[in-house]
C-alpha cells in the first residue's frame, strides 16, 4: 500500500498508532520533514514522492472543517504538499478532533507565495494578507496569511488560484476529501465526502 503522510500534531499522533499496527508493505511519503523524521524514528518508512505515480490512501488534520466539507489546512506552512499528496491519492482522509469543526470558515487561509516579485504579488493580493515571519516552506515559498473575510470558499480559491504569484493556499474544498473522522471524547464521528 502506497501512503501520504500529512503534517501537524494530529498527524504525529497518528504515526505511534500505524507503527503499532506494523507497517508490513507500506511505502510512505511526507509532506514536512517533521513528518519524515518522526515517521523513520518510528520504523515507518518514507521515500521521496519522485518515485511514486499515485497513491492508495492519504491520511492528513485539519485547522478548520465545515459541515459540507471545506477545509482550511496548512497552518504549519505545508498546504502545498499536503494538496499535491491529497490530490494523488485515491482516497484522502481527513481526521479531526472536536475542536475543528465550524459552521463557516474563519481563517486565516494559509498562502505559500513564490518569492520572485513578492512585492508586486502582494499589492495585487492587497492589505488582507500577511507574511508570517517564519522560514520559508519545503518546497522555498514564502508563507503568508490571507486574513480577510472568507464568505464563499470556492470564490476565494478560485480567486487566489487566479494570481500567477499565489504556489497555493489552504482552502480544500469537499470534493478532495473522501472520509472526514472527528474524535469527540471516546467517540468517532465518520462523514463520507466527495473524493
Amino acid at each position: 500500500m502506497t501512503v501520504g503522510l500529512g503534517t501537524g500534531s494530529t498527524v504525529a499522533h497518528l504515526l505511534p498508532a500505524i507503527a503499532r499496527r506494523g507497517v508490513g508493505e507500506i511505502r510512505c511519503v511526507a509532506t514536512s520533514l517533521a513528518t519524515e523524521e518522526q515517521a523513520r524514528a518510528l520504523g515507518i518508512p518514507v521515500e521521496e514522492f519522485s518515485t511514486l505515480r499515485r497513491l492508495d490512501l492519504a491520511i492528513d488534520g485539519t485547522d478548520e472543517v465545515t459541515p459540507d466539507g471545506w477545509l482550511i489546512k496548512g497552518g504549519g506552512g505545508a498546504h502545498l504538499r499536503e494538496k499535491i499528496v491529497a490530490a494523488a491519492a485515491d482516497r484522502f482522509v481527513v481526521i479531526a478532533d472536536s475542536s475543528k469543526p465550524v459552521d463557516a470558515l474563519r481563517g486565516p487561509v494559509p498562502l505559500e507565495l513564490f518569492g520572485f516579485g513578492i512585492a508586486s504579488t502582494l499589492a495585487r493580493l492587497g492589505k488582507e494578507v500577511e507574511l508570517r515571519d517564519v522560514p520559508a516552506s519545503p518546497d522555498g515559498g514564502v508563507i503568508a496569511d490571507f486574513r480577510g473575510p472568507i464568505g464563499d470558499p470556492a470564490a476565494l480559491a478560485a480567486r487566489l488560484e487566479a494570481d500567477p504569484g499565489v504556489a497555493a493556499h489552504g482552502l480544500f474544498p469537499p470534493a478532495m476529501v473522501s472520509e472526514l473522522f472527528v474524535g469527540r471524547g471516546e467517540q468517532v464521528e465518520v462523514a463520507r465526502l466527495g473524493g
